[in-house]
């Protein structure tokens, strides 16, 4: 079974850090470009960050840049997003997927960005 497990959100303070992890199985991992995106409360997911298959390319919505990194480790077959200087804006379900999309998607993992 082809499938996407996303880990590590949490409650944090404003200014904290995270890093969330996204596990693949069931399919070849490493040829795949990966994806973080986050969906707010009451507002649409959005992408967040990309990583090429072989990590060499990444890419960042403009509010993340050099706050969040985005990696991968093809012989553990995961993707990781570390979080940093979090901002109340921060707060989402994060969710993982490659392109093409893996449907259904995962669950996502939840960040709650608060005092």
């Amino acid at each position: 079974q082809q499938q996407l497990v996303e880990s590590g959100g949490g409650l944090v303070q404003p200014g904290g850090s995270l890093r969330l992890s996204c596990a693949a199985s069931g399919f070849t991992f490493s040829p795949y470009t990966m994806r973080w995106y986050r969906q707010a409360p009451g507002k649409a997911r959005e992408l967040v960050a990309s990583i090429s298959s072989v990590g060499g390319t990444t890419i960042y919505l403009d509010s993340m840049k050099g706050r969040f990194t985005i990696s991968r480790d093809n012989a553990k077959n995961m993707t990781y997003l570390q979080m940093n200087s979090l901002k109340p804006e921060d707060t989402g379900v994060y969710y993982c997927n490659r392109i093409p999309a893996l449907l259904p998607w995962g669950q996502g993992t939840r960040v709650t960005v608060s005092l």
